[in-house]
């Protein structure tokens, strides 16, 4: 927690957030591709050296939750009660986003953030990345919890969570970007995540992979 951290680490992420907030701002408004890291360091005040310091890349200041994102799959995991699977986990992960209005949840209007990656390829991409990165984190994550499983049904476990995490997002994304009501939608995304889930437990199941 913030409050927990010594005065140069509060800075450091004041200084980061500034970075990225400057960034998605400049994105939204005049496009990713059109932004310039030096740009973005007059935005935020501070050097071309010292945005890079904080994102080696670029569009890693538009995806700035993904060290978020990873840290959150873990904890679920790690922290999860006895009796609940790796799975259950995550679902109820999932569902507490929502609860929370949680920008990773995937509720919410978040229109300018969903145009402003379909408009750029190169966002499309790091997004089909961080996809992939977290895919990774996942399986072995899932190995350690339950080795006996192996690591193609790790694997497997892991791309079907993504599948339904990426899904719940999308579906959101396509419904608000058609113009429907974002509370709406927001308040219709636990029973898609349970519907997801329950897929995903039932296809583990079939196999014998929880």
């Amino acid at each position: 927690m913030i409050e927990d951290m010594g005065l140069r680490d509060r800075k450091k992420l004041e200084t980061r957030q500034r970075i990225s907030d400057e960034a998605t701002l400049l994105f939204v408004t005049r496009g990713f591709d059109a932004v310039t890291v030096a740009e973005i360091a007059e935005a935020a005040n501070v050097s071309k050296m010292t945005v890079f310091n904080y994102f080696p890349r670029k569009e890693d200041m538009f995806f700035d939750r993904l060290p978020e994102a990873r840290d959150l799959l873990l904890t679920a995991i790690d922290g999860r009660a006895d009796g609940v699977s790796p799975v259950g986990a995550i679902r109820e992960l999932a569902l507490d986003l929502l609860q929370q209005d949680h920008p990773l949840g995937g509720a919410g209007d978040h229109r300018q953030f969903w145009r402003t990656i379909l408009a750029s390829p190169t966002l499309r991409a790091r997004m089909r990345e961080s996809v992939e990165e977290l895919e990774d984190l996942l399986t072995s994550v899932l190995l350690t919890a339950a080795p006996e499983s192996g690591p193609t049904r790790a694997r497997w476990s892991a791309a079907l969570i993504m599948a339904a995490l990426r899904t719940t997002r999308q579906v959101a994304a396509q419904r608000i970007l058609a113009g429907e009501d974002p509370e709406l939608v927001t308040a219709e995304q636990p029973a898609l995540v349970n519907e997801l889930f329950d897929g995903v437990e039932r296809a583990l199941d079939a196999v014998g992979a929880g």
